[in-house]
């Protein structure tokens, strides 16, 4: 397990319980991502149970309900401060303490689970007896966020002013599409310089499949001038991107380190809302307007379902954009024609 989760997480490896569920997410070969992520969740919901005065082992389906609460509270706060709960992190936090208590029950601790998924009736298929069902809040999808040409173009010039390795990173990022932990996870053998191909290994994606992406001319460059500035650090191969901090110098590059960096770029640039996952979602929208075909796209993705690639074609406006097109062209013949 890695050192950085059990610091992390001191309060919960400190709980019988709790902790080791962590560890047997880790021993599993959970993503660090996912156990960061549902660490929290597992946090906050203790925290909110202690708070309450409640034993977690003895929670009813109604101080579930007075937890699901407690979020969409902080979700309000979060459309007049930009702080608080999205939609998409109140399911992630049920999900994540469905699963505990799923493990928890597993132990022999508890008989029933008070986190039901999808028990809830709803809609004609309901009506008409098909037993169609939907979680415990209801589940918004949104389009991806991507910044706008100003914004774009102020978070270039901020980046000009970073390090040499950060420089790369941001390169990489926004030409391979890639995650936080995809990127970080980098070694010398998954770059070929030859051909500017990065080979994204399975153990490191979320969907757990390898796949190739391609990186630019500039990019290249980049890629050069980091090789020899990175033997300074040294010497040894394997991960490509390492710390040059103090305290971990020449240790392999952590992903919140990375999301610190991403997040100050962002700060300096006056685009808060940029996050290490933009670039990203950004070069994925690039690729929808450039025309490329959705399963070209979901395959440089890594995405398991079409689905989520539909998203980006959508927020480019691709296909709105062509058929207004061609209607509008058909309405102006046939004015012509009146004419």
């Amino acid at each position: 397990m890695p050192a950085t989760t059990q610091e992390k997480f001191a309060d919960l490896f400190a709980d019988p319980y709790a902790g080791r569920w962590l560890t047997i997410l880790c021993q599993r070969g959970k993503a660090h991502a996912t156990v960061d992520a549902y660490g929290r969740a597992v946090r906050d919901y203790i925290s909110f149970c202690r708070s309450k005065e409640l034993d977690y082992l003895e929670v009813r389906k109604d101080h579930i309900g007075a937890y699901i609460q407690h979020m969409y509270i902080q979700q309000v706060r979060r459309v007049s401060t930009r702080r608080g709960l999205s939609n998409a992190t109140m399911q992630q936090r049920l999900v994540a303490i469905h699963k505990f208590y799923v493990f928890l029950a597993e132990e022999q601790l508890l008989t029933n689970n008070p986190v039901e998924r999808g028990k809830q009736k709803s809609g004609r298929r309901y009506r008409q007896g098909e037993g169609s069902s939907r979680g415990l809040i209801p589940r918004y999808k949104k389009l991806p966020w991507i910044p706008s040409e100003e914004q774009w173009l102020a978070i270039l010039i901020a980046a000009k002013a970073e390090p040499l390795r950060n420089r790369l990173m941001f390169s990489m990022a926004y030409d391979g599409a890639l995650r936080r932990e995809e990127l970080c996870s980098l070694s010398f053998d998954d770059i070929d310089s030859a051909y500017k191909q990065i080979t994204i290994q399975a153990e490191n994606t979320k969907s757990r499949c390898e796949r190739v992406v391609h990186y630019s001319e500039e990019t290249s460059k980049l890629y050069a001038k980091y090789q020899r500035e990175r033997t300074k650090l040294s010497g040894a191969r394997g991960r490509l991107l390492l710390s040059e901090s103090r305290r971990n110098h020449a240790q392999p590059l952590s992903i919140w380190s990375w999301s610190k960096t991403v997040q100050a770029l962002a700060k300096r640039a006056g685009v808060p809302q940029f996050t290490t996952h933009t670039f990203r979602h950004l070069r994925l929208t690039d690729m929808a307007r450039s025309g490329i075909e959705l399963h070209l796209i979901a395959l440089y993705a890594g995405h398991k379902s079409l689905e989520t690639t539909m998203l980006y074609i959508h927020r480019s406006g691709r296909e709105i954009s062509e058929k207004l097109t061609d209607c509008m062209n058909s309405i102006h013949q046939w004015r012509e024609q009146l004419n």
